[in-house]
């Protein structure tokens, strides 16, 4: 045992150099949601809840192409850790191709769901002043899928801080552009919402266009431009590997929706104690987040180099930083809910809800760091069919069943909602570590 100590600290040391700057650019994402909320809030009540809708909406879409563009990053990671830099730069562009088309069809499935919005009877005046925003926001889908899959040159290729610089170049891109479309310049009077919406497609499609000129015209990333033409089958492998992630990934998004749907049951007290709890989570979920695409890269390289005997390595190293970390936060949760419940509002009951969330999602972070990058360390495997099921079950048939009759017939109420949807995430790590170990049985 003493032995591998060694190769465990290395492994460790690669994993979180990668994970870092992979965890700081997905902190910028939810920087710029951070940012928007803040800039729209003196618009009225009615501009933010059109905002929060289309923000719960999209969250569906986000993560299914988040989903189905890592596998771009995978299969970059594999022809890296073969030395095939021929084969990085055709899967370059076949990643921008698919993701591409992947970002159009979801942004007109999104542009396709605007008009059931009263029929869910969503009140009639937020609907009319979210229309114009919500098809800007449809559009932002584009950018941001192909962003992410050039991102996983960067990462795949050990230069994820390029990854993290172009990202802050949306962040500072969104602010300014906020001020001027929202607000106006001189006798402009501004969009309102709507130059929100168009703020956001601004600085998504510059921070792409930044990381494509990069791409292009670096001599850094010279050796992964080639003229060797596109295949149908380099695209093809795309989707077969990557729409199981992407339902994946949606139907654990939209199970979180749904389940954030039920607290409405229990009145704005308890959707309000939610907003505090989940944002807070939101934040500190980054780390297993990028934990869970670093270990993807590390286990795609080394199939790429065929040194499968790291795979099982990989993987646990990832898994026990993750559960430090995870709790780490479970225990400053326990300690400072309720001093955080009580800065972020001042309704004695709002206070009250979100300080026994904060205990019970304490609780829960240990289980989904080990779902999240268990989840990943099987997409570096590109091992992606037989997760979708496990998902799909565990929090649609296990998860969402379990919040309702926890909350309702048990009569835990909003507690129980996330007790319930606590339970599915339990299965789900178990499963997915155990699918992980078995795959790695002769590693």
């Amino acid at each position: 045992m003493a032995a591998q100590l060694p190769r465990v600290f290395a492994e460790v040391w690669s994993l979180v150099k990668l994970a870092t700057p992979i965890v700081v650019a997905l902190a910028a994402a939810v920087l710029i949601g951070v940012v928007d909320t803040i800039m729209i809030a003196p618009l009225g009540t009615a501009a933010l809840a059109g905002a929060s809708i289309a923000a719960s909406v999209i969250l569906i879409f986000y993560s299914a192409l988040y989903g189905l563009v890592s596998v771009c990053g995978v299969l970059i990671a594999q022809a890296f850790g073969a030395k095939d830099d021929t084969a990085v730069g055709v899967t370059v562009k076949a990643s921008l191709v698919v993701s591409m088309l992947s970002g159009l069809v979801a942004a007109m499935l999104m542009v396709a769901v605007l008009p059931l919005l009263p029929i869910i009877e969503q009140p009639r005046e937020v609907v009319d002043i979210l229309r114009p925003y919500w098809l800007a926001m449809s559009f932002v889908l584009v950018p941001y899928a192909m962003f992410y899959a050039l991102k996983g040159l960067y990462d795949a290729t050990d230069k994820a801080w390029l990854g993290v610089v172009f990202s802050f170049v949306a962040v500072v891109v969104n602010v300014p552009a906020n001020w001027v479309l929202i607000y106006g310049i001189g006798a402009w009077q501004g969009l309102g919402l709507l130059g929100a919406g168009l703020a956001s497609f601004i600085a998504q499609a510059i921070s792409l266009v930044v990381a494509v000129a990069y791409w292009r015209m670096s001599k850094v990333m010279s050796r992964y431009r080639t003229n060797v033409g596109l295949q149908r089958s380099d695209i093809v492998v795309h989707f077969r590997e990557g729409s199981p992630l992407a339902l994946c990934y949606a139907g654990e998004g939209g199970a979180f929706a749904v389940a954030g749907l039920m607290l409405g049951l229990f009145g704005a007290s308890a959707l309000a104690a939610n907003q505090i709890v989940g944002s807070v989570s939101s934040v500190l979920y980054m780390v297993p987040l990028g934990m869970s695409a670093a270990v993807a890269i590390r286990i795609g390289q080394a199939i790429g180099s065929n040194a499968r005997c790291r795979l099982r390595m990989i993987g646990l190293v990832a898994l026990a930083t993750v559960v430090v970390w995870m709790s780490t936060v479970m225990a400053l949760l326990l300690i400072f809910g309720d001093d955080i419940a009580n800065a972020l509002s001042s309704e004695p009951a709002v206070v009250a809800l979100a300080a026994t969330m904060f205990v019970i999602f304490a609780a829960m972070q240990i289980v989904d760091g080990i779902q999240s990058t268990s989840l990943g360390a099987l997409r570096g495997m590109l091992d992606n069919k037989w997760p979708v099921v496990t998902t799909l079950t565990c929090y649609w048939l296990l998860a969402l069943p379990l919040a309702y009759l926890f909350a309702v017939p048990f009569d835990l109420g909003p507690n129980g909602v996330w007790l319930g949807y606590g339970a599915g995430s339990v299965f789900a790590s178990i499963a997915l570590f155990a699918r992980f170990w078995a795959k790695t049985s002769g590693a």
